[in-house]
């Protein structure tokens, strides 16, 4: 019984890899995903092969690579749209490509990408009201609020505020 979508028979093997060890990897990404990217789930031979797929490189170790993409939603998402935009090049004789088109699909379809952005608007939209909170409590001022001296808002509001009178003395300079 597989674990996913992807059936061997529909991968061509491989000189080192079966098509079962290509169905197995596709299903893998997959779990990988809907596990909201468990760390857990990112084994040595899960990131051994996902290095060598859609043009992505083995970093320094697994720890960077999985630091790299997965540590945030912001990261998820170029993760995702990497994976997405790759051409998926090569002959499924010596490449897992044909299982790339597959994962490719399959992603589409469970609509991931449209997910996460929607993840990263809205945690940048969170951020930004943060600010914007934060500064409207240290600039703004309170409507209707009386000072010391009896008056409101709406009357400081009127008023101009002073600036101090900076004189000037003139500074007669030879350029010659």
């Amino acid at each position: 019984m597989p674990k996913g979508p992807f059936l061997p028979g529909e991968f061509t093997p491989t000189r080192f890899s079966t098509a079962t060890d290509k169905a197995e990897f596709g299903n893998h990404f997959l779990r990988f995903i809907e596990s909201e990217w468990a760390q857990t789930l990112f084994t040595k031979d899960f990131y051994h092969r996902l290095s060598m797929c859609f043009g992505h490189i083995a970093h320094c170790d697994r720890a960077t690579f999985y630091e790299t993409w997965f540590t945030s939603d912001q990261d998820r998402l170029r993760f995702l749209e990497k994976t997405l935009k790759w051409p998926c090049w090569g002959d499924p004789e010596y490449t897992f490509s044909d299982v790339e088109r597959a994962i490719q699909q399959e992603v589409r379809k469970r609509n991931y990408l449209a997910g996460y952005q929607l993840r990263v608007a809205e945690a940048e939209r969170a951020s930004e009201m943060e600010t914007l909170r934060r500064l409207e409590t240290k600039y703004r001022i309170p409507a209707n609020r009386t000072d010391d001296a009896g008056a409101t808002t709406a009357d400081l509001a009127v008023v101009e505020p002073s600036s101090p009178v900076i004189e000037r003395i003139p500074i007669q300079a030879s350029l010659f």
